[in-house]
């Protein structure tokens, strides 16, 4: 959560943001800190090229998260979970992505590592991310592979 919490401040908008309005703030964004805009300047041309990669990072993470895009990806994800076995699954600060059988990954944000470690244990991990990880924690997609 810390992450998306900089993204947020990073373009300055809050939780409730909307994806229209995340994009006018994106393109605002990126048309101050271009780097075309610093052509013979180097320290500012560099700046200008770390900012807007910070920035279309931030953008494209918190269009992931955004409740309109989960409610656009909610049939297919319930599909997912529901259908789909797990076939491959990592945690790496907090955030545990999860491969499905028919091709779907998914990204669980700020999952304790507790939570993980109990998952790993499990009899079957699969049946606790189903239980304890998949409806409870916020997530975004990451590939289809079909």
């Amino acid at each position: 959560m810390k992450k998306i919490g900089e993204y947020r401040q990073l373009l300055n908008v809050d939780k409730t943001v909307e994806l229209k309005e995340l994009k006018t703030i994106y393109r605002n964004s990126m048309k101050e800190c271009h780097p075309d805009k610093f052509q013979g300047d180097e320290a500012g041309l560099k700046a200008a090229e770390d900012k807007s990669k910070a920035v279309i990072e931030a953008y494209h993470f918190l269009v992931s998260i955004n409740p309109e895009t989960i409610k656009q990806g909610q049939p297919e994800y319930n599909e997912t979970i529901a259908t789909a076995t797990v076939t491959d699954y990592s945690y790496e600060n907090i955030r545990l992505k999860v491969t499905f059988s028919n091709g779907s990954s998914y990204e669980y944000i700020s999952v304790p590592k507790a939570t993980y470690i109990k998952m790993v244990n499990a009899d079957s991990p699969a049946r606790f991310a189903k239980r304890h990880i998949f409806n409870a924690f916020p997530y975004r997609k990451l590939t289809n592979q079909e």
